[in-house]
């Protein structure tokens, strides 16, 4: 399928008709956005309609190719009924939106533009992008989504579609993105010159139902192959980097060699108690746009505290559970070491509910050297 499309469909150009159903999986707020003469909001809805646009496309082309088995539905076509946030969710879901999410323990692991199945029965995933911004951390988001996909389905290769409004041609991520045979670049029309063939249609809105598609199927009917149990993957990485950091001496072994643990984004260590609390704004400090949380004065905004890292990178995160608001303080070390806020975690997330279930496990000790050992400032000694 992958070499078919890029020889195939490298420059698509779509017409009026896919341009004008591709709206039908927008609301009426966001038509209207597509032609607003402000910038952001336009952008933002332009995004929107251009991935509906690559649904569309994919639609037509999926019809009359044999490389192509399936099209995962999505958007409007997408089942109503829908599953809501829960914790302890594993799995394939659709998002209130229709968009396809894998979520673990409830949290959103991943969102697919598209999904196919081709002739081979490989699960392949395309991603969507308007904008040379769109580009930032990329590489590392396709590389965790073929790893994810590839443990689900069991397959040793995930083939992957780039599809882009403008040239990419020349970014480096992009270069090397398509060196990899198991990856397809596709360069349609700009969103500019798909608007100029619909600007006449407005406000009419002229769009059909994929009634009878023959390859579309639902997210949730394709089989996975391995069993999922994202807790359970979480809890395994967290026990063994507590293992290491445990260890006095020799240097630390923070490799997740597993395929499971490859599959973890992030790891939850725990609630702090109060003098953990202390010596975590005593030893790196907190501050809240531009105000300095004292411990003093800690339990007047905050409730909890929990330590996190992201990964593959290990940078640290601190979680402050607001009293004021339902939400969290999502918190990001920078050079000097202190935390700083860098936005809320807020309730309708699946992430906030496991935040939640998060009880004061970590004493002291414990949190100081989990701070010490992923510390930026303790790198900066080094």
């Amino acid at each position: 399928m992958i070499p078919w499309l890029n020889s195939n469909f490298k420059n698509f150009k779509p017409n009026a008709k896919i341009a004008l159903n591709a709206t039908r999986h927008m609301n009426k707020v966001e038509r209207k956005k597509l032609f607003s003469p402000e910038i952001e909001p336009m952008r933002t809805a332009e995004g929107r309609w251009f991935e509906a646009i690559v649904y569309e496309m994919f639609l037509e082309i999926s019809k009359d190719s044999e490389r192509i088995k399936y099209l995962v539905m999505k958007g409007a076509d997408a089942p109503q009924q829908r599953d809501n946030v829960q914790l302890g969710q594993n799995g394939i879901f659709y998002s209130k939106y229709g968009d396809i999410t894998v979520r673990g323990n409830g949290q959103d692991l991943a969102e697919f533009d598209l999904l196919l199945v081709d002739s081979d029965n490989h699960i392949a995933f395309a991603e969507v992008v308007t904008s040379p911004a769109d580009l930032k951390e990329f590489e590392a988001e396709i590389e965790f989504k073929k790893k994810l996909l590839g443990y689900l389905y069991n397959q040793k290769t995930t083939p992957f579609l780039l599809v882009s409004s403008f040239d990419l041609s020349n970014y480096s991520v992009v270069k090397r993105l398509a060196k990899d045979k198991t990856n397809a670049i596709i360069h349609t029309s700009s969103c500019e010159q798909i608007k100029s063939l619909v600007k006449h249609y407005r406000p009419r809105i002229l769009y059909n139902n994929p009634d009878n598609h023959p390859k579309l199927i639902r997210a949730t009917d394709i089989p996975t192959k391995n069993p999922f149990d994202y807790k359970q993957y979480h809890d395994e990485v967290r026990n063994q980097f507590f293992t290491e950091i445990a260890k006095t001496t020799g240097k630390k072994n923070m490799e997740l060699t597993s395929q499971t643990g490859q599959i973890v984004k992030k790891v939850l260590y725990g609630g702090l108690f109060p003098p953990a609390i202390k010596a975590l704004c005593d030893s790196y400090g907190l501050s809240v746009k531009g105000k300095k949380i004292e411990y003093a004065e800690f339990s007047k905004y905050y409730s909890k505290a929990i330590i996190a890292t992201d990964l593959p990178g290990f940078e640290l995160i601190i979680y402050l559970r607001s009293k004021q608001k339902k939400e969290y303080h999502k918190m990001v070390q920078v050079k000097d070491g202190h935390f700083r806020f860098e936005r809320p975690t807020p309730p309708r997330v699946g992430f906030f509910l496991w935040l939640e279930a998060i009880q004061p496990s970590l004493g002291t000790r414990i949190t100081l050297q989990v701070l010490d050992t992923f510390s930026i400032k303790e790198q900066m000694k080094k």
